[in-house]
């Protein structure tokens, strides 16, 4: 048998019909029929093991893939590879077959950390994509590696100047400027109270600051009363 013909084989021996509706009422974009029922652990693990194989190369190009799991270890051996040119060619190559919010949340190349500078400029490129998951994607790159000690107004300037109508991007968009409120308070505060983002981003950011036990009560206090009332249902 081929890598791909082992990988669905790996994929069934592991299989459990209970974990699969579960993962279909979280990532509810797909049908039931994408989802075989393997545990995240058990992908990682696998993971590991395929991209030692040399054929690895066939299941990466073979898109797009029938089964969540096989995104999912897409990302995951993509998410180990050590070369940051060869991580990006692969990234690239992948994103637009990205469609669902758990396989795109997962995708977390361990190399971008030592090359902040070189990511820059192809997050802005993702952040101009069509597709909703790259720019998620983008955002999410902004979130992990260009908040803390790394950040820069000009990186949330990125994220605030997003206009969209997509779910997925906007709570995103709220994600990354919770993460913000808690990382960068004094920093990220006045995008809320100057009112620079969306209505409904602006009032789920606050919510999910609030709901965070990195930022301070007295703070809670003062960011609930900058929400949007007449929006509050």
């Amino acid at each position: 048998m081929n890598v791909i013909s082992d990988i669905e084989v790996m994929l069934f021996d592991r299989r459990d019909d209970r974990f699969a509706e579960l993962e279909h009422r979280t990532a509810p974009t797909l049908e039931r029929e994408h989802f075989i029922g393997v545990r995240t652990p058990e992908l990682r693990k696998l993971a590991k093991d395929l991209r030692k194989r040399e054929d690895i190369g066939e299941f990466l190009v073979s898109l797009p893939h029938r089964w969540f799991e096989e995104d999912q270890l897409h990302v995951f051996i993509i998410s180990e590879e050590k070369d940051f040119r060869r991580c990006i060619e692969l990234t690239e190559a992948f994103l637009p077959y990205v469609d669902n919010w758990a396989t795109c949340d997962q995708f977390n190349p361990k190399v971008f950390a030592r090359h902040r500078d070189e990511l820059l400029p192809l997050i802005d490129k993702w952040l101009g994509s069509e597709h909703t998951y790259t720019v998620r994607f983008a955002i999410g790159c902004l979130m992990r590696h260009f908040l803390g000690t790394d950040f820069k107004p000009e990186y949330a300037d990125r994220v605030a100047a997003v206009s969209s109508d997509q779910y997925y991007i906007n709570m995103m968009r709220a994600w990354y400027f919770a993460e913000g409120l808690a990382k960068n308070y004094d920093q990220i505060l006045p995008y809320i109270e100057q009112k620079q983002l969306d209505v409904w981003t602006h009032n789920k950011s606050i919510q999910k600051a609030v709901e965070s036990f990195r930022v301070s009560d007295e703070h809670k206090k003062y960011l609930r009363s900058l929400k949007y009332k007449e929006h509050l249902k």
